[in-house]
């Protein structure tokens, strides 16, 4: 799975940086795989956390803090 991840990257980023209106490099994000839903995607950039959905679109990962 790793392979498919790394060959991906380069789209992944473009896919974001279209949904953020700024320029991402692929070595810019961190993506790894979303154990809760085949063929989606967890993407961090710098502080922010996104969803890849396996229809394509960038959603904002909303993580809960605890107090």
């Amino acid at each position: 799975m790793d392979i498919v991840i790394a060959a991906e990257k380069s789209t992944i980023a473009q896919l974001l940086a279209d949904h953020v209106c700024r320029k991402i490099r692929p070595e810019d994000i961190s993506v790894t795989e979303n154990p809760d839903e085949t063929g989606s995607f967890y993407i961090d950039l710098e502080c922010a956390h996104y969803k890849l959905t396996p229809g394509g679109q960038i959603l904002a990962d909303k993580l809960l803090l605890l107090d």
